[in-house]
């Protein structure tokens, strides 16, 4: 059997079509499959490689560490080195109250761990989050998923949760002192880059703070520069009471992680004891990748080019068939006018050698998530594939 074959066969399955695109080499903002090709990659893992892929400094801290010690004991219990250092270098970069890092293995595992801490610290039981919102796809992210679509094969799910109109003025009344926490993506991915507009993140910052609630702000994909700051809620002039990290948290390897205050972490500890746990979580070889990624990050001011590689974008997609580009940093949504025309788009520019998928709540916009390290040439290119292949494409 071919390695395809066995892949169908063997490896779980999250959909009936999947790519199956043989990868067997990446490096920077390139990928090749098995035959040789190479493609230029618009998706960075969904926002995991954003310094690219395999950076050699990377890469240098994943052999290093693993010649050390991998796995050794449950998350929490041993002092490890490079969860300490990351933790130390992340809440150095973040606001003096989010001074507490909690590891978790994903990003999904992260929003379970904010729900648990909200509803611990609060003594409440309403969780909040909005329409078109993704926090992951365990049983308590699945409960406050944005679409029913999602969910409801999976019933019954929490109880207790609302959905409100994300950029919703009038939903935010119902925020009230029954309210544990209010789980926001920063700026709204899977439902096609959507942005907070008119200072909506700073009312619902401000209606959170009267009524005690706390404000959980999902950074798991525009965290770490993606958005054009090192984190976005930086742009918004608000701070979280938890945040949110994943993807691009562990360099190219898995990890999450929920931060808070020291004080509310702390209720975690007691009544019960080990009220939050879990095995991989912080893993000394993701940590030790994700700290090396964050160096490059940082050293190499990254972040201070996205905004003209956005721009860039912005003026190479101009086409007819485009309905319009939504973009906050690099992370761009194509829309196009139905699913099945933009899957005719991310097929062909397969074909092409360029890399790309579409949004879980926005079928018909084409995802653009390159790693930052992309050149300006790389995206002259990609955007040149685009429109010769809308060229081609009949509705």
């Amino acid at each position: 059997m071919t390695q395809r074959q066995l892949f169908l066969a063997h490896v779980g399955q999250t959909s009936q079509a999947p790519l199956a695109l043989e990868i067997v080499k990446a490096s920077g903002s390139n990928l090749w499959d098995v035959n040789g090709k190479k493609y230029i990659d618009l998706i960075a893992g969904i926002s995991v490689c954003n310094i690219g892929h395999c950076h050699p400094q990377v890469v240098e801290a994943i052999k290093k560490q693993a010649e050390q010690y991998m796995h050794i004991m449950v998350y929490g219990e041993l002092v490890e080195s490079p969860q300490v250092a990351y933790a130390k270098l992340l809440t150095e970069h973040l606001p003096a109250s989010l001074n507490s890092v909690f590891y978790t293995a994903s990003g999904s595992e992260a929003t379970e761990g904010a729900m648990k801490l909200s509803k611990r610290f609060t003594g409440r039981t309403q969780i909040i989050s909005f329409k078109n919102s993704y926090h992951g796809s365990t049983q308590g992210a699945l409960s406050i998923m944005g679409d029913e679509y999602w969910r409801n094969a999976f019933r019954p799910l929490l109880p207790d949760t609302v959905q409100l109109n994300y950029n919703s003025f009038e939903d935010l009344q119902q925020i009230t002192e029954k309210t544990a926490c209010v789980i926001a993506e920063t700026v709204q991915a899977e439902a096609g880059v959507i942005v907070p507009k008119n200072n909506w993140l700073t009312a619902l910052r401000t209606r959170c703070t009267q009524t005690g609630t706390l404000l959980v702000l999902d950074e798991i994909q525009c965290a770490f520069g993606r958005n054009g700051s090192l984190f976005a809620f930086e742009q918004f002039n608000v701070v979280p009471d938890i945040l949110l990290l994943g993807k691009a948290l562990g360099g190219g390897m898995p990890l999450g992680a929920f931060v808070a205050n020291k004080q509310m972490m702390d209720s975690l500890s007691f009544n019960p004891v080990l009220g939050h746990i879990n095995t991989f979580g912080g893993h000394p070889v993701s940590c030790a990748a994700g700290l090396a990624a964050l160096n490059v990050l940082l050293q190499q001011n990254l972040i201070s080019t996205v905004k003209e590689k956005e721009a860039l974008f912005l003026s190479q997609l101009q086409h007819p068939s485009i309905k319009a580009v939504r973009s906050c940093g690099l992370m761009l949504a194509i829309e196009f006018s139905d699913f099945y025309f933009n899957k005719k788009v991310i097929d062909a520019l397969i074909e092409e050698g360029v890399f790309t998928d579409w949004f879980l709540f926005a079928a018909n916009c084409l995802r653009i998530v390159p790693p930052l390290v992309i050149t300006k040439e790389e995206i002259i290119i990609a955007c040149q594939k685009i429109n010769n292949v809308l060229n081609k494409i009949t509705v």
